[in-house]
């Protein structure tokens, strides 16, 4: 007797892949646009603008407005490239998971006003 069991093509898990770093690039957007609003004024004044162009409010809380539109528009269309690009394939989830952590530990490192304070000596 034999105990032959059909083999199961591997499950696509691409769109997951996709969603986290989807999450992580908009996240290091976000860290690079504060990290830059610190180091430039003009640059942050820009930036408010972009916030200003469609939240209301966003005078009540300046460049955030305009930090948080930029980090919103990296996730949601690297989110779309990359769910396109990968939906069909099946990736190392393993790999993927700790591009996942070190650029969400990036990002959070960006925002943390020591870091600056390091880099742009006390702004």
């Amino acid at each position: 007797m034999s105990s032959h069991q059909p083999t199961e093509a591997p499950i696509p898990n691409g769109v997951a892949i996709a969603a986290y770093l989807a999450a992580m690039i908009g996240l290091l957007v976000l860290g690079l646009v504060a990290f830059a609003c610190t180091a430039s004024k003009p640059f942050e004044q820009s930036v408010y603008g972009v916030g200003k162009l469609w939240m209301p409010g966003a005078s009540g809380i300046g460049p955030y407005s305009g930090k948080e539109t930029l980090g919103l528009l990296a996730w949601l269309i690297s989110w779309l490239v990359l769910h396109f690009a990968l939906r069909r394939r099946r990736l190392s989830g393993r790999f993927w998971v700790m591009i996942f952590l070190v650029g969400i530990g990036v990002a959070t490192t960006l925002v943390w006003p020591p870091v600056w304070h390091f880099f742009l000596g006390g702004h």
